[in-house]
């Protein structure tokens, strides 16, 4: 793995936190819907910040609603995600549970919407790659930092 990741991400305790930080911001989004927590990091590169929204997948051994805030980059009518995972070598669970059922919904305001997430490939997933990189730069250092290709999800309306 390249040295330019940061050692905490590997951590036994990263993993954990983020659930304890995902759990309060879904409960935050889900509040107020999405006024709080609808947006991440405000600044000069993002003066009204990159659009934050929950995705509901159903796990695919529980078989129970498993609900993320992720970034995404809205297309249309469609909602793009990166399952980039802070660039690990393995795949986040949301995009597992997809992979064995691609019925989700997508929250990006007060309601969630019911759509069916796909994986882009080739020239698609090439032109979304360089938008999602416009959109939050990290995205090509998660790449770097890691051996697979990072999937790119598409969710649209059923």
């Amino acid at each position: 793995m390249p040295s330019s990741r940061p050692k905490f991400f590997d951590s036994a305790l990263f993993v954990p936190a983020m659930k304890v930080v995902t759990r309060g911001h879904v409960a935050l989004f889900r509040a107020t819907g999405g006024r709080v927590g609808g947006r991440f990091r405000f600044g000069s590169a993002f003066p009204s910040g990159v659009p934050v929204c929950l995705l509901t997948t159903l796990g695919r051994k529980s078989g129970k609603p498993r609900t993320m805030a992720l970034l995404y980059l809205p297309d249309g009518d469609r909602v793009v995600l990166v399952a980039s995972r802070g660039g690990t070598g393995r795949h986040p669970q949301w995009y597992l549970n997809i992979d064995a059922n691609p019925k989700v919904a997508v929250q990006p305001g007060r309601r969630p919407r019911p759509m069916i997430a796909r994986t882009a490939e080739g020239d698609e997933r090439a032109d979304l790659w360089r938008r999602l990189v416009d959109l939050y730069p990290e995205y090509a250092d998660y790449q770097r930092w890691t051996d697979r290709t990072i999937p790119v999800v598409i969710c649209e309306p059923t």
